[in-house]
């Protein structure tokens, strides 16, 4: 028989093997238990020379491999707020002081040796030389009296992304960011695998891409330093929750000085704008408000401001087809196109879309209007009295096919809404505060009522450059219309040129986000401020600001009168502050408020 040793042991291990019901409940947990392998395992792996590709993911590791000669402090924080998928391992290798200094001693008598050789030979001193053998002796002092220790370190940035496109994206940041600081930063070529492995919470350095480095340097490594927001010249808004610094800056120093701020009922919004106010009316900035529910209208008493009340019976008007001066810089044949296509984009407010043969019979007929009153683009237009609606109505009802137009435009001329709209303009803004309150509209005519009102502020902003805010509270209300919110988003895109500043307010989010017009407010406003929010909003702003997950947390948590706010690249947790008399002034809590009214009415 021949004798098969290999054959034996598969006899043994299939002797060894069991049923089921054979196994004790102890072995048969220890055979089916899930480690941690198998729960962070990927189903399938794709290695490239240059990526990963996993759980639909690519993933890309580079690692940094040399450095300047001065290294400053949080120059690795720019990764963390770069708020893109990267994560970042760092090693600290501690290396033998003893084989350290034998090596450097080694080093110094061969530099040492190369100075003797030079002087012999006549040459005149090589300072970069000297420079070395003295940082090489002022090293070996440090550790000997064991003020200093030696490191070997590696870092590794892993991307994560969905298309190569993001990740080339990601990575061209990276490199122009660390190449701004003189770092060289390659990719793990053929090695992704193994740096991938190095990026995990696992400890192992399988790249071994070491700098040796001391303790001065190796400090500056440490990324998570929190953000401070001071200078000289600005407002305080607050404490930073981080750290308990004051937060004081000019937002006008910024890119630009827009403003967006959104959040639920109740967390504090109208709170803090008002705070804004008074602070920036204090700095000598021009404030003007566009107030939904009258909650301005105490500030404005309070600082001799005017208060215009626009509603249907109100004595305040303002005509949509009045002409102001221009600016310097502008064209009035230019301006005069301009302010047609304003009028246009009112009237669909008004009345819904329109057809494009029925927008261009509306641009003739508002010509036809102008020129009735001896105004056109070719002639001066100041100075004469402008048309109201209730012309442009009534050449409609002349032109072919303008008649279906006209009937329209009745309900807001002679109708329902006839005493809103079609009067001559009597708000005079000569005021370092106005406020345009819009409470008793009914609902249907508060984005057109939005809409004039931005409009009249924007030929008075266009007339004369000064430092100016803008606040539009509730600004939901004119994106519910594409032209209403196109039109908002021109200020925002145009508001540098003429030193404005728009704050846009609201606590609908998701009607915010869901026109094609709220990201590009949002990107074209420098300074953001997230109050307290609905858990129904967070998902859809975390995608709008692209937050991470710690800020969501801190979004979810916050109380009344706190926020995260981003001024630029700063990003920190601000608790907003006002002085008693800041308070008195602007408060909202309904309680307060009937306490200040009884004192003033007692003291009368």
């Amino acid at each position: 028989m021949i004798d098969l040793p290999f054959f034996k042991k598969n006899q043994q291990a299939a002797a060894s093997i069991r049923t089921i019901e054979e196994l004790t409940q102890e072995e048969l947990y220890e055979k089916t238990k899930t480690n941690l392998r198998d729960l962070i395992t990927p189903v399938g792996l794709e290695v490239n020379p240059s990526f990963l590709k996993f759980s639909g993911k690519l993933v890309k590791t580079l690692f940094i491999l040399s450095y300047p000669k001065i290294l400053s402090v949080g120059w690795l924080s720019p990764v963390v707020n770069l708020n893109q998928s990267v994560n970042v391992s760092i090693f600290f290798h501690p290396m033998d002081t003893e084989k350290v200094l034998k090596n450097l001693r080694k080093r110094a008598t061969q530099l040492e040796a190369q100075m003797l050789e030079e002087q012999e030979r006549g040459l005149v001193r090589n300072v970069l030389l000297e420079t070395a053998i003295s940082d090489i002796e002022g090293l070996r002092d440090s550790l000997v009296q064991g003020r200093d220790k030696m490191f070997y370190i590696a870092v590794y940035l892993t991307i994560i992304a969905n298309t190569e496109e993001e990740m080339s994206q990601i990575e061209n940041n990276l490199v122009s960011m660390f190449g701004q600081k003189m770092i060289d930063l390659k990719p793990a070529i053929f090695r992704q695998f193994e740096a991938y492995e190095s990026n995990l919470p696992i400890g192992l350095d399988l790249l071994d891409t070491r700098t040796p480095l001391n303790i001065g340097p190796a400090s500056t490594f440490f990324p998570f330093i929190s953000s401070n927001l001071i200078q000289d010249d600005g407002i305080f808004y607050g404490m930073n929750m981080q750290n308990s610094t004051p937060v004081i800056f000019d937002r006008f120093s910024l890119e630009n000085s827009n403003c967006v701020i959104f959040a639920k009922s109740g967390s504090g919004k109208s709170y803090f704008t008002k705070l804004d106010i008074i602070r920036h009316l204090m700095k000598g900035v021009d404030v003007i408000v566009v107030d939904p529910e009258n909650e301005y209208k105490h500030l404005a008493e309070s600082f001799g401001g005017s208060f215009f009340r626009i509603s249907i019976q109100s004595e305040d008007h303002m005509n949509p087809f009045d002409l102001s001066t221009i600016g310097e810089d502008e064209d009035p044949i230019t301006a005069f196109r301009e302010h047609i296509l304003d009028i246009i984009g009112l009237v669909k407010v008004m009345v819904g879309e329109l057809k494009p043969e029925e927008e261009a019979i509306l641009d003739q007929a508002i010509k036809q209007t102008y020129a009735s009153r001896d105004i056109t683009a070719d002639t001066p237009f100041f100075g004469k009295e402008p048309p109201i609606l209730e012309d442009l109505e009534s050449v409609l009802r002349t032109m072919e096919g303008g008649v279906s137009l006209a009937d329209k435009l009745y309900k807001y001329t002679k109708g329902t809404f006839s005493g809103f709209i079609n009067q001559p303009t009597t708000v005079d803004m000569n005021n370092r505060l106005s406020v345009f309150s819009i409470r008793d509209l009914d609902e249907e005519l508060r984005p057109v009522a939005m809409y004039i009102i931005l409009g009249h502020i924007w030929n008075l902003i266009r007339r004369e450059k000064k430092k100016r805010l803008l606040i539009i509270d509730e600004a939901w209300w004119l994106m519910k219309n594409n032209d209403g919110a196109n039109f908002l988003l021109s200020m925002a895109k145009r508001a540098r040129k003429y030193f404005l500043g728009v704050t846009t307010i609201t606590q609908d989010v998701d009607d915010f986000l869901k026109s094609p017009y709220g990201k590009p407010i949002i990107t074209n406003s420098s300074m953001q401020f997230l109050m307290k929010q609905a858990s129904a909003a967070i998902s859809s702003l975390a995608q709008a600001f692209t937050l991470t997950p710690p800020e969501v947390d801190v979004l979810m948590n916050l109380s009344i009168g706190e926020g995260l706010l981003f001024a630029g690249p700063k990003h920190l947790i601000l608790r907003v502050m006002a002085s008693y008399t800041e308070d008195q002034v602007i408060t909202t809590n309904p309680e307060q408020l009937l306490k200040i009214q009884k004192a003033k009415e007692q003291a009368g």
